[in-house]
């Protein structure tokens, strides 16, 4: 019997408050988090950064860290979704 093993992942957008002084510390700390993506800094200090994770409990510590990290005011989740096989997306 030839089971495919289907390997999902976790996608999520996540905004994050940082002081405009600090963008260029934290941006460097969260690209060190595996599975992190930056995607753009705001003059305000804004961040809007991606997760991809393939289990929740990951995707869930990931957050965690990026919330405490030294320079972050706030971390507001505003996506999530799980593709159960991101390899046959329609």
């Amino acid at each position: 019997m030839d089971m495919k093993v289907s390997s999902g992942i976790n996608i999520s957008s996540v905004i994050l408050g940082v002081l405009p002084a600090n963008s260029a510390m934290v941006s460097t700390s969260l690209r060190e988090l595996d599975g992190v993506e930056v995607h753009a800094i705001g003059e305000d200090g804004r961040m809007i950064v991606t997760i991809e994770s393939g289990d929740e409990d990951n995707t869930s510590n990931i957050f965690e860290a990026m919330r405490q990290t030294p320079g972050v005011i706030s971390a507001s989740l505003v996506y999530h979704q799980y593709e159960s096989d991101p390899d046959e997306e329609a």
